[in-house]
């Protein structure tokens, strides 16, 4: 059977199954209603999942069994292109998921690795502020926050992003984007703005005065709700640097969203490392095979779920951080400025492609072991549990379906 997008594993009974209406509001904007015990809020606190631009292996079946209630994805602007940005995947899965009354987050990303930043006033920069007002179009007053920007520090090129063109470029776009929205909703919209993410803060020598002026002009920035942080880290400590460099440089009514995180640094530091004697005992499997080797074998030919949980119970390196997202989460929450972090809910077609000793193991992160471990004989999907029931654990009754998050000022 083929995989199916977000909303087409789910009826509309089964949604009202799992607490989320479908009534007449359904598909609508809904601005600022609430229910009588949960009125409409901005969020805060809230821990969602991430699909970033592959929603292939994400359905409502999935986000119920994990108690999910928000969803974040990214699109790269130039996918508008190829047609209306409401026919691209992730806006789809996004706009089908506000539909139901989930939360739902999108960044935008600008892949400019290979390609010059354009200037403001340029013939370049008409072309993406164009794909800009596509994506407007298509999100505003539906989604509840977008993001300007996916990783820049990471997807523009190094001469860029060391002189002024990175943070010039994004400012204009932001101020275009907001400009936009107090156009066609001058009364007030559903869709917060911030700008995302920043990476690798952990290392003194890439906090530089770009991501220093991009601080500063989220601050000064009255429309902007905060800055997104992406702390793929090998340790707890890693990421406080994190929230240590950001969060002096927000104002009191900012927050950060965090929509990816993870311990894949760690990960990756034990690709070389051999499998756990007793797993390879226990699994008749020869005992050198290093770590890669063995998620190669579970990417070729999916393992049993005991099996994939034997394995990560066994590596010391995986059982000591089992709940690392618990952990994590609770640190962002401690701040009191965490809007919405978001985890990766399924292991993408990407994850398991070429895996080798010096690839990021990012399969190790997932919710749902979509692709290493095997369908269960009820039916059921793999899960990498220490991260699933840590996950459940922290959801809370506020933040459960239907997700209403009310207007901010324009």
């Amino acid at each position: 059977m083929p995989r199916r997008r977000l909303v087409l594993g789910a009826s509309a009974a089964a949604l009202l199954a799992a607490g989320c209406s479908v009534g007449k509001d359904e598909g609508g904007d809904h601005e600022g209603d609430g229910t009588p015990d949960r009125p409409a809020r901005a969020p805060s606190g809230i821990l969602g999942v991430n699909f970033n631009e592959d929603p292939t292996e994400v359905s409502f079946e999935r986000l119920r069994g994990a108690s999910a209630s928000w969803v974040r994805g990214f699109l790269p602007t130039l996918q508008v292109d190829r047609g209306p940005a409401e026919e691209q995947r992730a806006v789809t899965s996004l706009l089908e998921a506000h539909a139901h009354h989930y939360g739902t987050v999108l960044s935008l990303k600008f892949p400019y690795q290979q390609r010059r930043l354009p200037a403001p006033g340029s013939m370049a920069m008409d072309t993406e502020l164009a794909r800009v007002e596509k994506v407007a179009r298509a999100v505003l007053g539906k989604v509840d926050i977008l993001a300007v920007g996916n990783e820049p520090f990471l997807e523009t090129r190094r001469s860029d992003r060391e002189g002024p063109a990175l943070n010039r470029f994004y400012e204009h776009v932001a101020e275009h984007l907001i400009a936009y929205r107090e156009k066609h909703f001058p009364k007030g919209c559903r869709t917060r703005l911030y700008m995302g993410a920043l990476n690798h803060l952990d290392n003194p020598a890439e906090r530089t005065p770009a991501t220093r002026r991009w601080l500063e002009f989220v601050h000064d920035t009255r429309e902007l709700e905060g800055v997104d942080i992406h702390p793929h880290v090998a340790s707890l400590d890693a990421a406080q640097q994190y929230l240590d460099y950001v969060l002096p440089h927000l104002r009191s009514d900012q927050k950060f969203l965090a929509t990816e995180f993870s311990l894949v640094l760690t990960w990756r530091a034990h690709m070389r490392d051999r499998i756990p004697p007793r797993f390879a005992r226990r699994y008749g499997v020869p005992p050198d095979t290093r770590v890669w080797q063995l998620l190669r074998k579970a990417a070729d030919s999916p393992f049993p779920q005991d099996k994939w949980d034997a394995f990560l119970s066994m590596s010391p390196w995986f059982h000591r951080n089992r709940h690392y997202l618990r952990d994590q989460v609770q640190r962002f929450r401690d701040t009191g400025k965490l809007a919405v972090a978001t985890y990766g809910v399924a292991q993408g077609a990407a994850m398991v492609r070429d895996i080798g000793p010096d690839k990021h193991p990012w399969m190790l992160n997932s919710l749902y072991a979509t692709r290493t471990v095997r369908q269960g004989p009820d039916g059921s999907t793999g899960r990498t549990h220490p991260w699933f029931e840590d996950f459940t654990s922290l959801q809370r009754k506020t933040d459960r379906l239907p997700v209403r998050t009310g207007t901010t000022g324009t």
